[in-house]
């Protein structure tokens, strides 16, 4: 879950404050609508392997998981940029929406397990979490879009390994138009994509209209 800042003792309140104008000038300097969407797209093949399921949610490779030792899932993701520390675990599609099946707990995200892991030589390393829920207030990816080329994070492997990664793109789609071949293919640049849900909130359907996708390259 993000790290919110409450505020300090009054003995350094000077301080904090100081932090917190800096802090808030950071953000403003930060491109305000998609960027390095370009970068994004040359990282895809395109003729991507994978295909849209029928339901229009994230590709979907028949069959079971491959039993192949060279697949390492991410269990730990961190983005200093954004104060995200957070456990990753693997997760498929959900079948009833056909949408992909994101952990419940808002502090954790989920790696899409029918994708590649983070040994793969191609494609795109999949991460999805919550940007917010009614009962447990900020996900882990509240300010997934404060992202900006150039910030840095850190995926690990079940292996132990450390895997450092640079953002390249961040993106806003309308649900129903974002290229999910794109973000969910198997070959291309090896790359990591984060997404989370953006944009208007609609009470009625209680969703968000949007995703956010943010792309990042290994370091």
């Amino acid at each position: 879950m993000t790290v919110v800042n409450r505020g300090a003792l009054a003995a350094v309140a000077a301080g904090a404050a100081a932090l917190t104008v800096a802090a808030v000038l950071a953000v403003l300097s930060r491109p305000d609508g998609p960027v390095g969407a370009e970068q994004a797209a040359a990282l895809a093949d395109p003729t991507p392997s994978a295909a849209r399921s029928s339901t229009g949610g994230p590709p979907v490779v028949p069959g079971a998981l491959p039993d192949d030792p060279a697949v390492v899932p991410p269990v730990r993701l961190r983005i200093p940029a954004i104060e995200v520390t957070a456990r990753v675990n693997p997760v498929g599609v959900d079948k009833g929406t056909g949408e992909f099946d994101v952990p419940p707990s808002v502090d954790r995200v989920g790696w899409y397990r029918y994708g590649p892991g983070l040994a793969a030589e191609t494609g795109s390393v999949v991460i999805a979490g919550h940007v917010d829920s009614a009962e447990q207030g900020r996900g882990a990816f509240y300010r997934l879009r404060d992202l900006a080329p150039g910030d840095t994070l850190t995926a690990t492997g079940e292996d132990g390994i450390e895997r450092a990664y640079r953002v390249v793109a961040r993106e806003e789609y309308d649900k129903t138009k974002i290229p999910l071949e794109r973000y969910f293919a198997r070959d291309g640049r090896p790359r990591l994509t984060l997404i989370t849900c953006g944009g208007p909130f609609d009470a009625e359907a209680r969703r968000y209209r949007d995703n956010i996708v943010v792309t990042a390259v290994p370091v």
